[in-house]
């Protein structure tokens, strides 16, 4: 044989074995290696939002036990409040006579209302007649906007307040002119 003959299959069979340049082979691991970081990353969410929907699940199962008691609290309320609404129901009945009379309150209190009313209306013409009789009195003795001379009337009574010093001069017994127009 010759060593042309054994070298040449030799060498085709290396060749056929290593069709991927290494180029290529280099991308094809760096793709790899991108896709199994990217695999890991995921693989961390997957877990993450596992824990998290076991999270939800547990709360979700606590919110709705949460629930059933409320509404059992909403059953036993409704229950009462029937039962109360029957009792004031049974209470709240009363004869014809005792409605009668609750009338006739009722007229009471708005006759004295009444009463009151004008009592009020009374008072109020009254003071306003007590105001004119003031004004009237402060007109008639001079100034109305006089700080010495005070008027007032009190249960019926009208006082008026003369200062000393309009009445009488310092250390003098004699009473003033101006004082004298005042009450004369």
């Amino acid at each position: 044989m010759n060593i042309k003959q054994v070298i040449l299959p030799a060498f085709t069979a290396v060749l056929l074995t290593s069709c991927v340049s290494s180029k290529k082979y280099k991308q094809a691991q760096a793709d790899y290696a991108t896709l199994q970081s990217q695999n890991t990353s995921l693989q961390g969410n997957l877990n993450d939002c596992t824990t998290e929907k076991n999270a939800l699940a547990t709360a979700k199962s606590n919110l709705e036990s949460e629930i059933a008691g409320l509404n059992k609290q909403i059953d036993l309320l409704k229950q009462n409040n029937t039962q109360a609404l029957k009792q004031l129901e049974d209470l709240s009945v009363i004869s014809s006579a005792q409605a009668e009379s609750i009338k006739r309150s009722m007229e009471n209190i708005g006759a004295k209302d009444n009463y009151i009313q004008t009592l009020q209306q009374q008072m109020a013409r009254k003071d306003s007649l007590n105001m004119a009789l003031v004004m009237n009195l402060k007109g008639a003795i001079g100034n109305l906007d006089d700080q010495d001379i005070n008027i007032k009337v009190d249960k019926g009574v009208v006082y008026i307040d003369i200062s000393d010093k309009l009445l009488f001069k310092s250390a003098k017994f004699e009473v003033t002119p101006q004082a004298k127009r005042s009450i004369g």
